[in-house]
C-alpha cells in the first residue's frame, strides 16, 4: 500500500457534492508549497474548498511554538468560520504540497443562500462537525497521558480514513511521527515511544508504514 497522504479530515459525501455543485460562485485558486492560505490574525472573508492537494492548519502560540491542528485533503473545507463572524482568524493555512481549492467570499454569499439554502445548510453542518471534533479533542488534550492523546487522534484517523482488515482496521491515511506530535502536543520521541509501546501492548501494528488498529483497540 502506497503512504497516501490523504489529511485528518474528511466530509460525507452529500455535503461535497454540495459544495461541489455551488463551486461557480467561488474561484479556483492554486497555491505552490508552503504558500499561505491565510495567517492567524487576518481579519479575511474569503474560505476554502480544497479540491486537491494538502493543507495544514495550525495555531501559533505566544511563545511561537506551533500547534498542528488538522491537515486538509481533498474534498474538505478550511477558513469558513472567521470568514463568516468577521472576527480575526485563529489559526493559519498552508499548503504543504501544491494545492487546488476553489475560494468563496462570504460578503458576497447572502443572494446565494437566499437561492440556494441547501448550500447554506451545508455550510453548517461542516462547521457543527468541526466543533464536535474540536470539544473531543480539547477533552484530550487536557489529559496528561500522550497515550490516551495519541490514541484518541488514531481513533478519529479510523472513523474516517480505515478500511477492515483481517486484524482490525488499517488507515489508509499517513500521518508522520512530527505531524501526530504536533496534533496531540508531544514531541516526537514521546510518539515514537508511545506507538511502540502501544505495539508491544498489541493495541497496534504497523503495516508498509500504515497504522493497523487492531481489533479492541478503539479508544474509549
Amino acid at each position: 500500500m502506497s503512504k497516501k497522504k490523504l489529511g485528518t479530515w474528511r466530509i460525507d459525501r452529500q455535503l461535497v457534492e454540495s459544495l461541489t455543485e455551488h463551486a461557480a460562485y467561488g474561484r479556483r485558486k492554486k497555491f505552490k508549497k508552503n504558500e499561505i492560505l491565510y495567517e492567524q490574525g487576518e481579519i479575511s472573508s474569503r474560505f476554502y474548498f480544497v479540491i486537491k492537494g494538502l493543507v495544514q492548519i495550525s495555531i501559533f502560540r505566544v511563545d511561537g511554538s506551533e500547534v498542528v491542528l488538522e491537515l486538509m485533503g481533498p474534498d474538505t473545507i478550511c477558513g469558513e468560520g472567521s470568514a463568516f463572524d468577521g472576527l480575526p482568524r485563529f489559526s493559519s493555512a498552508v499548503a504543504i504540497e501544491d494545492t487546488e481549492a476553489i475560494e468563496f467570499d462570504t460578503s458576497k454569499m447572502t443572494e446565494i443562500f437566499r437561492q440556494h439554502p441547501e448550500f447554506a445548510t451545508s455550510l453548517l453542518r461542516v462547521t457543527s462537525l468541526k466543533q464536535r471534533v474540536v470539544a473531543i479533542r480539547l477533552k484530550h488534550l487536557a489529559s496528561r497521558e500522550p497515550q490516551e492523546r495519541i490514541m484518541e487522534l488514531l481513533t478519529r484517523l479510523e472513523d474516517m480514513f480505515a478500511i477492515d482488515h483481517p486484524k482490525g482496521r488499517l488507515l489508509v491515511t499517513h500521518v508522520t511521527h512530527e505531524q501526530i506530535a504536533a496534533m496531540t502536543g508531544t514531541s516526537r520521541v514521546t510518539v515514537t515511544r508511545t506507538l511502540q509501546r502501544l505495539r508491544d501492548q498489541g493495541r497496534i501494528g504497523i503495516l508498509d508504514g500504515h497504522i493497523l488498529l487492531r481489533r479492541k483497540a478503539r479508544a474509549d
